[in-house]
């Protein structure tokens, strides 16, 4: 099997995984005493407790949006929101909290350990806020990918109004929320127990919201919380992520992002340079899969990342076997390259990657080039065969003996002609200059079959 076929099964394959289904729906149910804070009788139905639980990014956003569509599927009374996130994407953020304050589901957010950063946003976005006791709402100051203040003045106006809507959105003090995300403010409020000066960013424990209005209870459970509001816990439903959501969560890590486009791109090269092997073909195309899977999974990538990452292989793969001056190469690598920025979550961070995965792969591929320049594909361009005594060719003897030997021209040499030297018709050719006919002429040098002359003086 040729390394092109085995690079068209491992397409096929991708073809494949991108029409399995990517997981069904994966709830549990619970049964739980019921009970209400004011005595009376608790409002029958579904409750729907979605786990808040990693960084927020798309893949997030992408898990919640599946778990408010099956609340709304399941006639759901009330949507729970248990959060402990460190934070994450600004723009995710925004996005799951228009999906959160637009639900025509109740929404209770339960702050099971840290609402920290864009974590607050989507808790104060909530119709209500219960916490554990411990847990803390705040510390919502703009940071950049490495951890460090966003300095920014007009994205720091943007966030601090973003967060003081929020919070006025349910009636709570928006000056609290604006004191989570600017250091230089200062706020005085002694009345609800809040005192921020400049330098400091406001971060409430489960008391301190309580007292401030950014906590309506503090419960220990979800579950007691869905019964502080009201409703029934007979009918708990805590949505799960997916299998292919886990691997999704691994698969985008950036550690594994960038070492699954290594694979992919030095792979499929040394499959391309040195045919022959088949396995570094189908691990690279394997690798790429895996990149791009992870990221649709995820909410990164659409079909149109598949797209190109198709057509990008093909037209490498082309470029072996149809002339076309490189260009069917260059728009694959386009193509490819395309795809990878496309399907990433941030554009920055992808050519980040793929710069460290291709300069680490120009490494490997260097390495086994050299170590199987025999097999290489640059082989089929370089004129190898010779003709040797043992396949029948007589080469021509050289005559070295004629050196020094004198003779005379026999036709013009201009440079080439005819002489007679040793009694003996020859071939010959001058240094460069022209000899004319029935000149004296010496033998200057034999190389091969090429015997060079010039003129003498008797």
């Amino acid at each position: 099997m040729t390394g092109l076929r085995k690079i068209a099964l491992a397409v096929c394959a991708l073809f494949l995984l991108l029409f399995v289904p990517l997981g069904a729906v994966t709830v549990q149910a619970s049964g739980t005493p019921a009970g209400t804070a004011g005595g009376g009788e608790p409002s029958q139905g579904p409750v729907f407790i979605l786990p808040v639980d990693q960084e927020i990014e798309r893949g997030l956003e992408s898990f919640l949006k599946r778990g408010f569509q099956e609340a709304d599927k399941y006639g759901a009374k009330l949507i729970v929101l248990e959060i402990n996130t460190p934070g994450g994407l600004v723009d995710s953020a925004e996005q799951i909290g228009a999906m959160v304050r637009e639900s025509e589901i109740p929404t209770l957010a339960f702050i099971n350990g840290n609402a920290a950063s864009a974590g607050s946003y989507i808790a104060l976005n909530a119709k209500r806020i219960v916490m554990k006791p411990g847990s803390m709402i705040g510390s919502a100051s703009l940071v950049d990918g490495s951890g460090r203040s966003v300095d920014n003045a007009k994205l720091v106006s943007f966030w601090k109004s973003k967060m003081a809507g929020a919070a006025a959105l349910n009636g709570r003090d928006p000056d609290i929320a604006a004191g989570m995300t600017d250091i230089n403010m200062v706020v005085d409020k002694p009345e609800l127990g809040v005192h921020k000066s400049k330098g400091e960013i406001i971060a409430l424990t489960s008391d301190q919201a309580l007292k401030a209005g950014y906590a309506d209870a503090v419960k220990d459970s979800p579950e007691a919380a869905a019964s502080w509001m009201g409703y029934s816990t007979d009918d708990i439903f805590r949505v799960q992520h997916t299998s292919a959501e886990k691997l999704s969560q691994f698969l985008t890590h950036p550690v594994v992002m960038t070492v699954l486009l290594f694979i992919g791109i030095a792979g499929v090269v040394i499959e391309l340079l040195v045919p022959g092997f088949g396995i570094p073909g189908i691990v690279g195309t394997l690798a790429f899969v895996l990149y791009f899977f992870g990221n649709y999974v995820a909410g990164f990538a659409g079909v149109e990342t598949w797209l190109l990452f198709i057509v990008g292989l093909v037209l490498m793969v082309l470029e072996l076997f149809v002339p076309s001056f490189g260009i069917l190469g260059v728009l694959g690598s386009i193509s490819l390259i395309a795809g990878v920025v496309r399907a990433a979550y941030s554009f920055t961070h992808a050519l980040f990657s793929l710069g460290i995965a291709f300069a680490a792969a120009v490494v490997v591929i260097i390495i086994v080039a050299v170590a199987f320049r025999d097999r290489g594909i640059w082989n089929r361009f370089i004129l190898s065969d010779s003709l040797s005594k043992e396949q029948g060719f007589i080469p021509t003897p050289e005559k070295l003996d004629l050196v020094g030997q004198r003779g005379v021209s026999i036709t013009p040499l201009r440079p080439a002609g005819t002489a007679l030297i040793a009694d003996e018709r020859l071939d010959v050719v001058t240094e460069g200059g022209f000899i004319g006919v029935n000149t004296p002429i010496s033998v200057v040098k034999v190389e091969g079959g090429k015997i060079v002359v010039k003129e003498t003086r008797e």
